[in-house]
């Protein structure tokens, strides 16, 4: 037995230096990655840092960008309907004056909720260069008797236009009412608003405009 112990000795001694080699090799292959990980988070957090301040930019001055030395200005999109007395109204018709394009429907309550404030704007603004274009989204309304009754109920003097094929709806990929789109003198998409404006923020989008141009 006394013979075989070197050999134990030196099995022990090769089991260690492996077993300790193998460790310090998984050691620093996780150390590796550990690292190349948090180059990617710290690389991921400066491409999120960056996208949140872009979307920040957007929020807050995106309708100022979008003036006519930007290359990414749209201009509206141009279409003819007929209003509700059957006179046809085409939007190129009204360059030269902004104009608030609301898409609408009798059923949507903050479709109700804006009215009142969009009459309100339009009878203080309507001889100052802005027009109030309402496009009622016909094909998904109740009726041309129930669009009769809203705007006699909300006493609105602005054009409603009769949207009856849903072509202008889904020209300005409505998907949402109501959804307006503020136009300025040349027809250019100043501002795409979502949801309920009270006449607040149309006083604001127009003064926007008026100080964008002057600049």
């Amino acid at each position: 037995m006394k013979k075989y112990i070197p050999f134990i000795i030196i099995a022990i001694l090769v089991c260690y230096v492996i077993f300790d080699f193998v460790s310090k090799e998984s050691m620093l292959n996780t150390t590796i990655k550990n690292e190349a990980k948090t180059e990617q988070s710290i690389e991921q957090e400066l491409v999120d840092e960056l996208f949140d301040h872009t979307g920040e930019d957007l929020t807050e001055t995106g309708h100022i960008e979008s003036g006519q030395t930007l290359p990414e200005v749209e201009f509206a999109p141009g279409f003819e309907l007929s209003d509700m007395n059957g006179v046809s109204v085409n939007l190129s018709d009204l360059k030269g004056k902004i104009v608030i394009l609301n898409f609408w429907a009798t059923w949507c309550p903050p479709c109700r909720d804006e009215m009142p404030h969009m009459q309100s704007f339009y009878e203080k603004k309507k001889d100052d260069g802005i027009e109030i274009i309402a496009v009622n989204l016909t094909n998904q309304d109740v009726g041309r008797q129930a669009i009769e009754q809203f705007v006699q109920d909300f006493g609105l003097t602005f054009p409603i236009l009769l949207d009856e094929d849903g072509y202008v709806g889904t020209l300005y990929e409505v998907m949402t009412i109501p959804t307006s789109y503020i136009l300025d003198e040349e027809g250019r998409i100043f501002q795409k608003v979502v949801g309920p404006m009270d006449e607040q923020i149309l006083n604001d989008m127009v003064d926007s405009i008026r100080m964008y141009d002057e600049e």
